[in-house]
């Protein structure tokens, strides 16, 4: 199978595999997108020559469907969504799209998460806080209105509890119950004189991190791809990974 590198090269580029397709949610913080875009840097140094390229859900351009046009015609493609669980956004507006795909080899591959390599660089970043053993910890994850993608959040509280050996709370920012705020309350209530520390279930800056900085909580961590520093190697390694299954 011979595929072509994206046209924003100079000239097509012949590959023996087919191109990576990183699609996240986007962001108008430009924090958030340098994060994003550092991420996708760091795929493709590490991919050993297979194409990839970006796009994203909402917000930004190119969305889905221009970023499928922006591969060469017949240019085979996994897409790998930058997306820690799968919701509405992976079954219905990437998968549709995927459809659409006549020509191609098109395939999707799963979302982040769950999976323990998040749950590592959640931790790290927990750490980096200052967790103490006293305190109590709320997952504070975007939510959404498919139960598929709140039961990946929920697998996710419970991994990390699993890890740090205390419970963990699932609090959500949108969309779903508990509520980030009221998951604090609570946590706040059944753990007196504990701090209430906010592990933010969130790939980068953005307006659902700055909801999360603001939803009570005694300390916050920052995002996975936290601003300014070298994407985590266990999230480069598991875009990867996903890639490759697919």
């Amino acid at each position: 199978m011979s595929v072509a590198s994206p046209v924003r090269r100079a000239g097509p580029v012949r590959a023996e595999r087919p191109a990576l397709l990183a699609l996240s949610h986007g962001t108008s913080s430009p924090t958030g997108q340098a994060a994003i875009s550092a991420l996708l840097q760091a795929v493709r140094a590490k991919s050993g020559g297979v194409p990839v390229a970006g796009g994203f859900v909402d917000v930004q351009q190119p969305d889905v469907a221009k970023s499928f046009a922006l591969l060469e015609p017949g240019q085979d493609v996994v897409v790998v969504p930058l997306l820690l669980s799968a919701g509405y956004h992976v079954h219905v507006d990437i998968a549709r799209e995927l459809a659409e795909q006549g020509g191609r080899d098109a395939r999707l591959a799963e979302a982040l998460g769950p999976d323990d390599a998040l749950v590592q660089v959640l931790a790290s970043r927990l750490a980096e806080r200052g967790l103490g053993p006293g305190d109590a910890v709320v997952l504070a994850a975007a939510g959404s209105s498919d139960h598929r993608a709140v039961r990946d959040c929920l697998e996710m509280g419970r991994r990390l509890a699993g890890t740090l050996a205390r419970p963990v709370t699932v609090g959500f920012i949108s969309a779903a119950v508990p509520r980030l705020a009221s998951a604090i309350e609570t946590t706040r209530r059944l753990h007196p004189g504990a701090r209430v520390v906010v592990s933010s279930y969130l790939l980068a800056s953005g307006s659902f991190a700055d909801l999360a900085a603001a939803a009570g909580g005694d300390l916050t961590t920052e995002p996975l791809l936290a601003p300014g520093r070298r994407p985590p190697s266990q999230l480069v390694d598991l875009v990867l990974e996903r890639y490759h299954t697919a």
